[in-house]
């Protein structure tokens, strides 16, 4: 077993321990809550990277397009299972007309869940998209001064044709998303919205044929395993990846917010920035060591599938979660400082498919994304409410001015990329690659 592999399931081990005692009833200590927190979301972390070797691994037996929407479904599991966990207590404390009741310690599950949702979109899009682009620029400076001639330039990523399918349907659903912020409860008809969203991705990107993928260290290891033996270990991690997060989830967001009262810190920002920080280090770790093999493309298609799977899939199962909690029909109740949120992440989606629609995202591009999540990311810890809100207002106008701007400019490249990502065969998209690399 490789060291790494070992490593993870070894300091996976107390959080899941001590999750599954208090689930059996089992003699355990009691941690004090920031520890707790601490051991638990290790453990989230050490199951993450299992599922990103045992996802990566899988590729060797499905389609190349497909085996990146996987790896990207697989790798934000700790996401789901800590919105998971908060969309349920929130269904079950619920009111009689639907809204949304404090628990006995003052946290507003409903909040917590959202919190924690659009804050890692943002995060994925506003620090890992740019760190790609960094790590890329960083790598092809390197092989140059090795002797070496790359391909790709050090100032841009550039994605192939076949990729248009995630831009398009990230663009679908962000186009769907707009309005929510209008809303008072994220309901079960959104909800089939954004998973039917979801499932037209998945069967398009299921037509991409078979590839033969790169694979390196814990993954390649496994890769590389006799082909029955091969999905044994990948399903087998899998199945071990996920009883670790499923012990471990629902300790780790109570000691979060336990740790927030005891601290005097808003237990809404710990949600919203530790929670998925936290879970998306796997994923963004994987996705530098594409980038620093010069395989850009693939680290940032690995990211833009995860922001698919997050804006879709995420987003749609949390008010069935609350409906099955709350055993009623009822959406997850949305207060002004929800809204707020799904305004402020939808705008920075819309713009994030506006820089893609040509296929690449250039170094200012990558600028642009890091410097508007550091103005609202600093301006929500540091600002009084009402002054964030106003920030929130003007960035969301900001971003949909600039997303308005790149469209109209890149209009032709627009009507390109909506019929590769939904229409043209995939092997039309790899034939066009190969008369036509892209620089």
């Amino acid at each position: 077993m490789p060291l790494p592999l070992l490593l993870a399931v070894l300091v996976a081990l107390p959080g899941t321990y001590l999750g599954a005692a208090s689930y059996l009833g089992l003699p355990h200590p009691e941690l004090p809550a920031p520890l707790g927190a601490l051991v638990y979301g290790i453990s989230i972390i050490a199951a993450a990277f299992v599922l990103s070797w045992a996802a990566e691994a899988a590729q060797v037996d499905v389609s190349a397009g497909l085996a990146l929407a996987v790896l990207a479904l697989l790798a934000v599991l700790p996401e789901y299972a800590v919105d998971f966990v908060f969309s349920l207590q929130a269904g079950l404390v619920h009111g009689a007309n639907g809204e949304c009741v404090p628990t006995p310690d003052g946290a507003n599950p409903c909040a917590l869940a959202l919190a924690n949702m659009t804050g890692a979109n943002r995060v994925l899009v506003g620090i890992g998209w740019p760190i790609v682009v960094l790590v890329a620029a960083l790598a092809v400076l390197r092989a140059r001064r090795a002797g070496e001639s790359p391909e790709t330039s050090p100032g841009r990523v550039t994605m192939p044709r076949a990729m248009s399918a995630e831009i398009v349907y990230l663009g679908i659903a962000t186009l769907y998303s707009l309005h929510l912020p209008l809303r008072t409860s994220l309901t079960l008809l959104d909800a089939a919205v954004l998973v039917s969203i979801f499932v037209a991705y998945a069967v398009r990107l299921a037509r991409a044929p078979a590839g033969e993928p790169d694979l390196i260290g814990t993954s390649a290891w496994i890769g590389g395993l006799e082909r029955g033996r091969r999905r044994g270990a990948y399903l087998s991690l899998f199945a071990v990846a996920a009883l670790v997060i499923l012990a471990s989830a629902e300790h780790f967001a109570d000691n979060l917010v336990k740790t927030g009262a005891e601290l005097g810190v808003d237990e809404f920002l710990l949600v919203q920035w530790v929670a998925p920080i936290a879970s998306e280090a796997p994923e963004l770790i994987v996705a530098c060591l594409y980038a620093a093999r010069l395989k850009a493309s693939d680290s940032l298609g690995t990211l833009l599938s995860s922001k698919v799977n997050q804006w879709t899939l995420l987003v749609g199962t949390i008010p069935i979660v609350f409906a099955l909690a709350s055993r009623s029909a009822h959406g997850l109740p949305l207060d002004a400082q929800q809204r707020f949120e799904l305004l402020l992440t939808a705008a920075q989606s819309l713009f994030a498919v506006s820089l893609l629609i040509t296929l690449t995202l250039t170094a200012w591009g990558a600028v642009a994304l890091f410097v508007l999540f550091t103005i609202q990311f600093l301006a929500s810890i540091l600002l009084p409410t009402e002054v964030d809100r106003v920030i929130v207002i003007v960035l969301s106008a900001l971003y949909v001015l600039l997303s308005a701007g790149l469209l109209l400019r890149g209009r032709r490249a627009f009507a390109r990329t909506v019929r590769d990502g939904l229409v043209t065969p995939f092997d039309q998209l790899a034939e066009g690659e190969r008369v036509a690399p892209s620089q």
